[in-house]
């Protein structure tokens, strides 16, 4: 699936969360998604065959009833989304997207200290 059909919208991103946490029927994901969100069953029904549509999500015949899968990994969905903003946001730059993150947020001990392994490690390579 190319990069850029691997962009979802926020509704999307509830169904798959769902999914890759578990397979589902759709009653469950039903289930789920009012419990989450407050969706009645009509709209996990059209967002569920929009999806298979798109070849996000794909089912399972098991008796009289489906179970849905999801097609697509969620690292595969998280790099294209980071790819998407990196280039309109940030115009591709890594520099500015770090920058940003460091100025905005407060990082721990810990976490500076993981960046700095990870800026190590690539450095190594």
């Amino acid at each position: 699936m190319e990069s850029e059909r691997l962009r979802l919208s926020e509704s999307e991103w509830r169904v798959m969360e769902a999914l890759w946490e578990a397979p589902a029927t759709l009653m469950e994901l039903v289930r789920i998604l009012h419990n989450r969100v407050g969706w009645a069953k009509s709209t996990v029904t059209t967002m569920v065959r929009r999806m298979e549509e798109k070849g996000l999500i794909r089912h399972e015949e098991e008796g009289r009833t489906k179970r849905f899968y999801p097609a697509v990994a969620r690292e595969a969905v998280a790099a294209a989304e980071t790819d998407s903003l990196l280039s309109r946001v940030y115009h591709g730059s890594v520099n500015l997207l770090v920058s940003h993150l460091l100025e905005r947020q407060r990082l721990s001990q810990a976490d500076l200290d993981a960046l700095y392994a990870l800026l190590e490690e690539k450095k190594e390579e």
